[in-house]
């Protein structure tokens, strides 16, 4: 005896004898399946429905597409430091700022552990705590503002990337990751230089020294920053290259991906990533430090039937 004569082309999978199984799309109450046939020749559901079973099913899956990818970058924040991390920086000429500015306001130049210990101060916090040259909020300031002239016509106007920090910005940016720059130098200081390397409109917070009060390890800088961006500290990754920016990130209960530009990658075993190269982390990776998991939002998913 024949099974059956239908050619099963369009339908997809070949007909059962007898009888017939598709899905209803028509009326989502009924069961999901129905049989039905006369005799032994099977009653083959119209081409127009098909094709709107068909059609739908690439809707939702596109739907589906564009929301898991929208949840997957969307709810990830990157905020970078910018010396050592994305432009390459000295060490020696802030050093070296500091000893200048000593021998102009006649003070005595601060030594090797005063220098590892001031790593990531804002220039006020500097003067006034670590090397109590003055208290007074008028000569702190004017000092501070000295001391960025001197690193401005020591560094001059070229600003170079690190290796890679340009490719994971662009990946970033293609994956509409939102990010952000925090410094503790001056504004103007600090948009010239992001101008320079033409990533003044890449970042959608910056936050410089006038923006906050204590500089690391303290975490002001990086949770303010992670508040403007919109962000939970859960949510947020820290790119730093010192040790100073990972006590800082841990204490905001942030991600820190650490650089290994000025210290050696055992130094900064603390971070939950190090590198020597920015390019060596992906969009995935961020994802993973941020514990971005689609099952968060299972609930959302459940609610939409276009994506069961």
């Amino acid at each position: 005896m024949v099974q059956s004569i239908a050619a099963p082309s369009i339908l997809g999978h070949q007909p059962i004898y007898g009888s017939y199984y598709f899905k209803n799309v028509l009326n989502k109450n009924s069961p999901s399946y129905l049989s039905t046939s006369i005799g032994r020749w099977p009653i083959i559901p119209s081409v127009k429905s098909r094709a709107i079973e068909l059609n739908k099913r690439a809707y939702s899956s596109r739907k589906r597409a564009d929301y898991l990818e929208r949840i997957g970058c969307g709810l990830v924040g990157a905020i970078f430091e910018l010396e050592g991390v994305l432009i390459e920086y000295n060490p020696n000429l802030e050093n070296q700022c500091w000893s200048i500015l000593s021998r102009e306001e006649g003070k005595t130049p601060p030594q090797g552990f005063v220098l590892r210990r001031i790593e990531g101060m804002k220039n006020e916090q500097v003067i006034s705590e670590a090397l109590c040259w003055s208290r007074d909020p008028r000569e702190t300031k004017r000092m501070s503002i000295r001391k960025e002239e001197i690193y401005r016509s020591l560094h001059g106007p070229v600003y170079t990337f690190r290796p890679g920090s340009e490719e994971l910005v662009n990946s970033l940016a293609r994956h509409n990751v939102p990010m952000g720059l925090v410094s503790t130098r001056p504004r103007k200081y600090l948009e010239a230089g992001i101008r320079a390397i033409g990533l003044d409109r890449v970042f959608s917070v910056v936050v410089a020294g006038e923006d906050f009060s204590r500089g690391k390890p303290d975490p002001e800088m990086f949770v303010y920053a992670g508040r403007v961006m919109g962000f939970a500290p859960e949510r947020c990754v820290v790119f730093g290259n010192s040790n100073r920016t990972v006590e800082a990130a841990r204490d905001a209960r942030m991600r820190c991906v650490a650089v290994a530009s000025c210290q050696a990658v055992y130094e900064l075993g603390a971070a939950d990533v190090v590198v020597r190269r920015l390019d060596e982390i992906t969009v995935v990776d961020l994802k993973n430090l941020a514990d971005v998991e689609p099952d968060e939002f299972e609930f959302q998913m459940e609610v939409d039937e276009d994506f069961l």
